[in-house]
Protein backbone atom coordinates (compact mmCIF):
# COMPACT_ATOMS: atom_id res chain seq x y z
CA UNK A 1 0.00 0.00 0.00
CA UNK A 2 2.86 2.40 0.84
CA UNK A 3 4.44 1.65 -2.54
CA UNK A 4 1.19 2.46 -4.31
CA UNK A 5 0.88 5.75 -2.42
CA UNK A 6 4.44 6.71 -3.27
CA UNK A 7 3.94 5.78 -6.90
CA UNK A 8 0.83 7.93 -7.07
CA UNK A 9 2.68 10.79 -5.34
CA UNK A 10 5.56 10.46 -7.78
CA UNK A 11 3.24 10.58 -10.78
CA UNK A 12 1.39 13.58 -9.39
CA UNK A 13 4.68 15.39 -8.75
CA UNK A 14 5.85 14.63 -12.27
CA UNK A 15 2.64 15.96 -13.79
CA UNK A 16 2.61 19.10 -11.67
CA UNK A 17 6.27 19.83 -12.28
CA UNK A 18 6.09 19.19 -16.02
CA UNK A 19 4.57 22.63 -16.39
CA UNK A 20 7.72 24.19 -14.91
CA UNK A 21 10.09 22.74 -17.51
CA UNK A 22 12.28 25.18 -19.40
CA UNK A 23 10.75 25.57 -22.84
CA UNK A 24 14.08 25.99 -24.64
CA UNK A 25 15.78 22.97 -23.12
CA UNK A 26 15.59 19.34 -24.15
CA UNK A 27 15.92 18.50 -20.43
CA UNK A 28 12.34 18.97 -19.29
CA UNK A 29 13.06 18.56 -15.58
CA UNK A 30 12.35 21.54 -13.34
CA UNK A 31 15.48 23.62 -12.83
CA UNK A 32 16.36 24.42 -9.23
CA UNK A 33 18.69 27.43 -9.26
CA UNK A 34 21.14 27.58 -6.37
CA UNK A 35 24.34 29.43 -5.64
CA UNK A 36 27.57 27.41 -5.71
CA UNK A 37 27.63 26.69 -1.96
CA UNK A 38 23.97 25.62 -1.88
CA UNK A 39 24.38 23.47 -4.98
CA UNK A 40 27.44 21.79 -3.46
CA UNK A 41 25.52 21.05 -0.24
CA UNK A 42 22.54 19.52 -2.05
CA UNK A 43 24.72 17.40 -4.33
CA UNK A 44 26.84 16.24 -1.36
CA UNK A 45 23.69 15.14 0.45
CA UNK A 46 22.58 13.19 -2.62
CA UNK A 47 25.96 11.45 -2.80
CA UNK A 48 25.71 10.67 0.92
CA UNK A 49 22.25 9.15 0.34
CA UNK A 50 23.79 6.89 -2.29
CA UNK A 51 26.75 5.94 -0.11
CA UNK A 52 24.43 5.21 2.81
CA UNK A 53 22.22 3.01 0.65
CA UNK A 54 25.32 1.05 -0.35
CA UNK A 55 26.28 0.58 3.33
CA UNK A 56 22.77 -0.57 4.21
CA UNK A 57 22.80 -3.03 1.31
CA UNK A 58 26.23 -4.31 2.34
CA UNK A 59 24.94 -4.83 5.87
CA UNK A 60 22.07 -6.89 4.48
CA UNK A 61 24.42 -8.92 2.24
CA UNK A 62 26.72 -9.59 5.22
CA UNK A 63 23.72 -10.44 7.41
CA UNK A 64 24.89 -7.63 9.71
CA UNK A 65 21.66 -5.84 10.49
CA UNK A 66 23.26 -3.68 13.22
CA UNK A 67 25.58 -2.28 10.52
CA UNK A 68 22.61 -1.65 8.22
CA UNK A 69 20.79 0.12 11.05
CA UNK A 70 23.85 2.19 11.97
CA UNK A 71 24.24 3.34 8.37
CA UNK A 72 20.55 4.23 8.04
CA UNK A 73 20.61 6.27 11.26
CA UNK A 74 23.25 8.57 9.80
CA UNK A 75 20.76 9.86 7.21
CA UNK A 76 17.62 9.99 9.33
CA UNK A 77 15.73 13.13 10.37
CA UNK A 78 18.65 14.29 12.51
CA UNK A 79 20.79 14.58 9.37
CA UNK A 80 18.38 17.01 7.74
CA UNK A 81 19.24 19.94 10.01
CA UNK A 82 21.59 22.82 9.38
CA UNK A 83 20.08 23.92 6.09
CA UNK A 84 20.29 27.67 5.51
CA UNK A 85 17.09 29.68 5.25
CA UNK A 86 18.07 30.90 1.79
CA UNK A 87 18.33 27.30 0.59
CA UNK A 88 15.03 26.33 2.21
CA UNK A 89 13.28 29.19 0.39
CA UNK A 90 14.82 28.30 -2.97
CA UNK A 91 13.91 24.61 -2.93
CA UNK A 92 10.53 23.74 -4.43
CA UNK A 93 7.94 22.53 -1.93
CA UNK A 94 7.70 19.06 -3.48
CA UNK A 95 11.50 18.74 -3.46
CA UNK A 96 11.48 19.47 0.28
CA UNK A 97 8.67 16.96 0.81
CA UNK A 98 10.63 14.23 -0.99
CA UNK A 99 13.73 15.06 1.05
CA UNK A 100 11.84 14.95 4.35
CA UNK A 101 10.19 11.66 3.39
CA UNK A 102 13.60 10.24 2.44
CA UNK A 103 15.09 11.12 5.83
CA UNK A 104 12.04 9.58 7.53
CA UNK A 105 12.45 6.40 5.51
CA UNK A 106 16.09 6.12 6.60
CA UNK A 107 14.91 6.40 10.23
CA UNK A 108 12.33 3.66 9.66
CA UNK A 109 14.92 1.39 8.06
CA UNK A 110 17.17 1.87 11.11
CA UNK A 111 14.33 1.11 13.55
CA UNK A 112 13.15 -1.96 11.66
CA UNK A 113 16.66 -3.31 11.07
CA UNK A 114 17.19 -3.16 14.85
CA UNK A 115 13.83 -4.54 15.92
CA UNK A 116 13.01 -7.02 13.13
CA UNK A 117 16.46 -7.94 11.79
CA UNK A 118 14.66 -9.11 8.64
CA UNK A 119 16.92 -8.79 5.61
CA UNK A 120 14.08 -9.08 3.09
CA UNK A 121 12.08 -6.39 4.87
CA UNK A 122 15.07 -4.05 4.85
CA UNK A 123 15.66 -4.62 1.15
CA UNK A 124 12.00 -3.86 0.45
CA UNK A 125 12.36 -0.62 2.43
CA UNK A 126 15.48 0.30 0.45
CA UNK A 127 13.60 -0.30 -2.81
CA UNK A 128 10.79 2.00 -1.67
CA UNK A 129 13.22 4.67 -0.47
CA UNK A 130 15.05 4.58 -3.78
CA UNK A 131 11.79 5.46 -5.52
CA UNK A 132 12.17 8.88 -3.86
CA UNK A 133 15.66 9.20 -5.36
CA UNK A 134 14.44 8.18 -8.80
CA UNK A 135 11.47 10.56 -8.60
CA UNK A 136 13.60 13.49 -7.49
CA UNK A 137 16.17 12.96 -10.23
CA UNK A 138 13.40 12.54 -12.81
CA UNK A 139 11.67 15.77 -11.79
CA UNK A 140 14.48 18.17 -10.85
CA UNK A 141 17.88 19.31 -12.04
CA UNK A 142 20.20 21.43 -9.92
CA UNK A 143 21.70 24.42 -11.71
CA UNK A 144 23.83 27.36 -10.71
CA UNK A 145 21.84 30.54 -10.48
CA UNK A 146 22.88 33.32 -12.78
CA UNK A 147 24.47 36.41 -11.29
Amino acid sequence: MKTLKLTILTLMLALVNASFADEGSSDKRQAVHLDDEERTRVLEEMRTFLSTLQKITQGVVDNDMPAASKAAKTMGQDASGGVSLSLIFKLPFNFKMLAADTHQKFDQIALDADSLADRDHTLEQVAVLMQNCVACHAIYRIELEED
